[in-house]
This record gives structure tokens, sequence and C-alpha cells, in this order.
């Protein structure tokens, strides 16, 4: 028996000592094949100091085995040792018969270091060397993957599927190319791979893209039973709770999507979206006190986030409360890129509140913005006519008479103007 091999024996055993005394005498007697073995199984063991000591010894007798010179850089990458790496790669040669393994090598290197497009040279560079290689072919999917280029990993995995790998390095490529296809919108493509994947076997994410992948072909008792599983085994997987809210909404499940969303806020409170939403969905069942406090919450969260501001002063505006109205709209309706339904809410409010220039100022601000707006054109078109100004009525009539064309009343009423 070798010394390398009662090394591992005694390391396999505990006995540290007794593994130094065995390695030593390792580098001093065995052969140069049984040392190299051993400096890969040491590598793999997490021995890296080891296995460093026996691929330098070898390299210094073998100058030209570029080999021992990937297999310093790997462990090099593994201590962190980066730039020692890099001067290993560098020293391999294109035509070296370790080039591609170089390649390969570099570009994890530069995937860790978040260097994708140099990483990707890297690969590509391998691919064209070694076409038929699926560990590049591989390489290169997860990487792309990585980028979230999803249309540019999916052929890669058809082909290592289509030439019978289902499986590389533990990872379930059928899962992958699911995954990839629901991430690029191709949900049809996506959900096949996805139904072949045993839900007992899913990992969390894959079954949150499954779930999701189901709402968006509107498969939502699917969808609802996937989020739920995934919500029992783990109620902190914050994404799944507003796509949960939202099948269950849709299917008109109102009191479950309240119940899913407040659940969700249980875990996630600081997520502004979720309380707005939550109170879109308390409005919806007529609880305005509760869409209150959830939309105050959200926005005192987030008070740049005009969608909490516009549902509130909707809220406001529909329980007439103009004065706190005013207070609230007024302050987002003074940057340039206002959001039109604010003018529309204060011009409202400032009629009500007999402030009828400030009425006529946010009316004209709104209206370039609802002119197919029934609801919008008929109030302002008597609020113009109250103010005596007929031009701003007739176009507002004329528009009004495209998108409603059979209310007498207002024709008859555009009639009038135009007879004068």
């Amino acid at each position: 028996m070798s010394y390398a091999q009662t090394a591992l024996d005694q390391l396999e055993k505990g006995q540290l000592e007794d593994f130094k005394k065995q390695y030593a005498l390792s580098l001093r007697h065995d052969d140069d094949d049984t040392l190299f073995s051993l400096g890969e199984e040491l590598y793999s063991l997490g021995f890296l100091n080891q296995s460093r000591r026996i691929y330098e010894k070898l390299l210094k007798k073998y100058p030209d085995e570029d080999e021992l010179r990937t297999n310093l850089a790997d462990i090099a990458i593994d201590e962190d040792k980066n730039d020692e790496a890099l001067d290993y790669l560098n020293q391999v040669r294109p035509d070296s018969p370790a080039y591609v393994e170089a390649l390969m090598v570099a570009a994890d290197l530069y995937q860790t270091q978040e260097l994708f497009e140099v990483s990707e040279q890297k690969l590509l560079t391998a691919k064209k060397l070694a076409p038929d290689e699926p560990v590049i072919t591989f390489a290169l999917a997860e990487l792309y993957n990585t980028m979230r280029e999803f249309r540019k990993a999916i052929p890669l995995y058809l082909d290592l599927i289509t030439a019978g790998t289902t499986e590389f390095s533990k990872v379930n490529l059928v899962e992958r190319l699911g995954v990839a296809y629901a991430n690029a919108g191709r949900f049809e493509q996506a959900i096949g791979y996805l139904k072949q994947i045993h839900t007992g076997d899913m990992t969390p994410d894959v079954k949150f893209e499954t779930a999701f992948t189901y709402l968006q072909l509107k498969e939502r008792t699917e969808a609802i039973n996937l989020f739920n599983e995934l919500k029992d085994s783990d109620e902190h997987y914050t994404s799944l709770y507003p796509y949960l809210g939202q099948a269950l909404e849709q299917e008109n499940r109102l009191p479950e999507a309240l119940t899913a969303l407040q659940e969700g806020l249980g875990v996630d409170q600081y997520n502004e979206k979720l309380w707005l939403q939550a109170a879109h969905v308390a409005t919806k069942l007529d609880d305005e006190a509760l869409a209150e406090k959830y939309l105050k919450k959200g926005h005192e969260l987030d008070s740049d986030d005009i969608a909490a501001v516009i549902q509130l002063s909707n809220l406001y505006v529909k329980q007439e409360r103009w004065d706190e109205n005013e207070a609230l709209a007024k302050p987002y309706v003074k940057a340039e890129d206002a959001d039109p339904q604010l003018y529309w809410n204060l011009a409202i409010t400032a009629n009500h509140q007999e402030d009828f220039a400030g009425a006529r100022k946010y009316y004209d601000a709104a209206a370039p913005f609802f002119m197919d707006q029934p609801d919008f054109l008929k109030p302002a078109i008597y609020f113009y006519r109250e103010e005596g100004a007929t031009d701003q009525v007739i176009k507002l009539l004329q528009a009004y008479l495209k998108v409603v064309p059979d209310d007498g009343e207002m024709a008859l009423m555009l009639e009038g103007y135009q007879d004068i």
C-alpha cells in the first residue's frame, strides 16, 4: 500500500497526526502519479495547503504540465488569492492541452468578481475550442442564468437535455430550463417543463416560479395551491404574498385575499406596496376604515410613493373630506410631472370649497389627460359652463360625445352653443 493511501486512511479515521506523518512520507517516496492523485483527493476534501505542496513539487519537476497550473489556480481562488490564480492561468499558452481548462477556471474567477462579460468571453472562447464539451455548455448556461440573460441560457440548457443530460453537477436542468422560460416570459413553454418536477422535489424558488407561471397563464387554482404550499413550508418567503393575494382577488375570493395579504404584512411589515394592495382589497370589501389605515401606513413608509397618495386622495374625495384631501394632495402637484389624477381630485375639492379660481386651475391642468373619460368630462362641462368658459365647454362637449354619443342632454347642450 502506498504512503498516500495510508495517509488517506488515517485521515478517514480522524488520526490527523498519523496522517501528517504518512503525508510527509508520501511526498518523499511515492511516485508522481500517486502524488498527483493524492493532491486531487486532498483538494476535494478541503486540504488546500497539502494539495498545493504536492502540485508545486510536481510543477518544479514537470514545468510543461499546465494542468498543474490550473489546479494551483483553483486552490488560489479558493484562498481568495485572485492575482496569484491569474498568474498561473496566464502562463498557460493557447496551444497547451490545458488551455480550455484554464479558460474555464478564469471564467469562474471572473464570475466570482462579478466581471460577467469577461467571464462570458472566456467561456465563449472555450466553447469554440471544444464545442461538444458539455461542461462548457453548462457553465455558459449557468453564467447567463446568473446574468438573468435567460434567452441566451435557454438554448444551452436545451442542448444538454436533448443530448440526454437532465442533471449536471447536482443541478436539475429541466428545472433550470422551466425557470428560464418563465423569466423570459415564455410561460407556455415554462409550464411544460415545470410540470415534470414533483412539487416535493421543488426548491422554494422553483415552487414560486411555477406558481407565478400558472398565475400568468390564468390557471389561478394551481397558482393558489402552490403559493399556499410554499407559504406553509416557508412563511418568510415574502415574495409570494402579493401574488397569492392577486390570484385570490382575481378569483373574487376577497376575504381570503385580504387574509393572505395580512399574513404577508406580518412578516414583511416594511413593504409599502403590500400595504397598498391590502388597502385596495379592503376597499373592494367596503371596509374603508381599514383601507384608510393601510394607506396611511404605506404612505408613512414611503411618502414619495404617488400610488399611496392617489389612493388615499381618492378615498378622501369619496368621503367628501375636502380639507384633508387638499392638505394631502397639494404638495404633490407642485412638480412638473405631477399625476393628473391629483389635479382632478383637487379640482373637485376646490369646487366644493367654493374656491372656483383654484378649481379652474386644476380642471385646466387635468383636462388634457382625461378627454376620453366621461366621468371627468361631464362634471367639468358643468363647471366650465358656470364659469362662462364657452370655448372650453364646447371642446369638452365634443370630446364627451365622441365617447358617449347617445347622451341626448349633452348633444342638445352642444347644439345650443353652436347656435350662438
